[in-house]
């Protein structure tokens, strides 16, 4: 292991740990609920190259990991992450060491007034759109990154007299690890690759709900920037607005607002040499000139509005929809839940934000719920891209896939649904996005300016407790990517795996997984990988 590595792990994946302190120190509750597992793995696994047959890959796995919720009466808290160590048997294949996980938690300092809220993601992403598209990440792998990301923040809550008080802050750090795209398809040049950025964001809004007048109303304001390293690149919007909510029926109420939003993104040039041509460093990073003026890439102010409906017949359904004016042309967003039961949930959003890598994934954590699921490729190890609990999910594919360092405006739908009753666990998650990435035509990434990417994604998984002493999992997914750059490929991924897993003592279980993988690029590259692993874990 680096000494890059390991300050990487101690740095970024153990700062998920603390949540479980937190929400464990804060909560002064008469019953607690905590089932906190730490444990250890040895897998022994088995790659083949089914495409071509030359390539047969061993290697053995030693991980350590932690799996817990605690709960109280005043605080939540939930995490599943997991160090891997991957030793090869091949000299021309390196060992690898993977961080991995997933937390969020929430405790009320003030019950009813004051919370405290915080989440993490240790995970992988591609590098650059058009390279390669691995899916089982084993071996000489190129175009695939480790992410970290984290946050924290204070929310108020509260009612004086009639009126509902409400403020944020959230306070975020992301980092990708470098590493080599690899080979391109020809003609192509790498991207700028992100690096870390520190993002905040903040809103405060005061209003009241319909009663003492025929209609609710709300004022408020926000803002959010993030500052990322790469070229110096600032995003930072702000804005002020008034919503009303209208009740027309006792399910049946129209809702819009009217307000103001300044955002603007920034950022450097970076260091040429005597021709003109911008310079990377040992990383294949570019350098940034810091006495560059900073250049624009993206300035929107003005007016901004929506208006639409919002519709809930019972507890268990709510739907909102809403058109307007934003980001300088039309915007479309809303939201659907329908939860029949306690074991039964579908939740579909659609969306449009503009925004950078670090502060997406940032509020895609904390839109996670402190109680969730999220199931493992038992070959890889590596989290899923969902993550499931009873009120729904959360996939992180709109923003993984690809690091670049451009921010972008993001528009896109995600649908979730879940399903967990007697012993069956199954959750659904598909998606599409669309990326139009910002960059000055000034700077040294002019290429990228106006570059739209899209994807579609989909993965299910299945699961099933056979007995008190075994279970089996399943999980199907696939993913089209068009790069959006003149003469590349789509690249299409798909893959099916199954693990099963039998207790034999108290505390030890062994598993049983196999899988397929593959992903191509036509006229470019495609693998097709089958896999096979044969484990033991044990839980203290």
């Amino acid at each position: 292991m680096t000494r890059r590595t390991t300050n990487s792990i101690l740095k970024y994946g153990v700062a998920i740990l603390p949540l479980l302190g937190l929400a464990v120190s804060g909560a002064q509750a008469r019953e607690r609920k905590a089932d906190v597992a730490p444990y250890i793995e040895i897998q022994q696994i088995l790659v083949a190259d089914l495409k071509d047959g030359s390539d047969v890959l061993t290697y053995t796995s030693v991980a350590a990991g932690v799996d817990g919720a605690i709960q109280t009466r005043n605080a939540e808290a939930q995490i599943n992450v997991r160090y891997e160590r991957r030793f090869s048997y091949q000299d021309n294949v390196g060992d690898d060491d993977i961080v991995s996980g997933l937390a969020r938690g929430g405790v009320q300092i003030v019950p009813n007034l004051l919370s405290l809220e915080a989440g993490g993601l240790a995970t992988r992403s591609r590098v650059d759109l058009r390279g390669e598209a691995p899916s089982n990440t084993v071996g000489n792998i190129d175009n695939v990154t480790q992410v970290y990301s984290v946050y924290a923040g204070p929310n108020l809550s509260t009612r004086v007299g009639t009126l509902d008080v409400n403020a944020n802050y959230r306070l975020g750090y992301t980092k990708v690890e470098n590493e080599d795209t690899g080979i391109l398809p020809p003609g192509q040049l790498p991207i700028d690759v992100f690096d870390d950025s520190i993002s905040h964001s903040a809103s405060a809004s005061v209003g009241q709900q319909p009663g003492d007048l025929p209609f609710g109303w709300s004022v408020g304001g926000a803002w959010q920037r993030e500052d990322a390293s790469q070229l110096d690149q600032r995003y930072e919007d702000k804005y002020v607005r008034a919503d009303v909510t209208v009740p027309v029926s006792p399910t049946l109420a129209v809702v819009g607002g009217i307000g103001y939003e300044d955002i603007e993104i920034s950022e450097r040039d970076a260091v040429r040499d005597i021709n003109g041509d911008p310079v990377v460093d040992d990383d294949g990073r570019l350098i940034t000139d810091e006495t560059s003026p900073r250049l624009l890439s993206y300035d929107q102010d003005g007016i901004i509005w929506d208006a639409g409906v919002l519709w809930r017949p019972s507890r268990r359904t709510s739907l909102e929809a809403r058109v307007g004016q934003r980001y300088g042309s039309e915007t479309y967003f809303g939201s659907f839940g329908y939860q029949p039961n306690q074991n039964t949930a579908l939740n579909i959003s659609v969306y449009d934000t503009v925004s950078g890598f670090g502060t997406l994934l940032n509020d895609n954590l904390a839109s996670l719920s402190t109680s969730f699921s999220s199931s493992r490729n038992p070959l890889s190890g590596e989290l899923n891209g969902c993550a499931f609990g009873q009120g729904g999910g959360l996939c992180f594919n709109d923003v993984l896939q690809s690091a670049a360092s451009s921010a972008f405006r993001a528009r896109g739908v995600n649908g979730q649904y879940t399903y967990n009753h007697r012993g069956w666990e199954a959750g659904l998650g598909v998606g599409y996005v669309r990326r139009r990435f910002f960059a000055s035509q000034l700077g040294a990434v002019a290429a990228v300016d106006g570059l739209v990417d899209e994807n579609y994604y989909a993965n299910l998984s299945i699961g099933r407790e056979l007995d008190r002493y075994s279970r089996f999992d399943t999980n199907i997914y696939a993913n089209l990517l068009d790069s959006g750059f003149a003469g590349a490929p789509n690249v299409l991924g798909l893959g099916a795996n199954a693990a099963y897993y039998r207790q034999i003592l108290p505390g030890l279980q062994g598993t049983a997984a196999v899988g397929v993988d593959s992903y191509e690029q036509e006229g470019f590259d495609s693998e097709i990988t089958a896999s096979a692993l044969l484990g033991l874990r044990y839980d203290f």
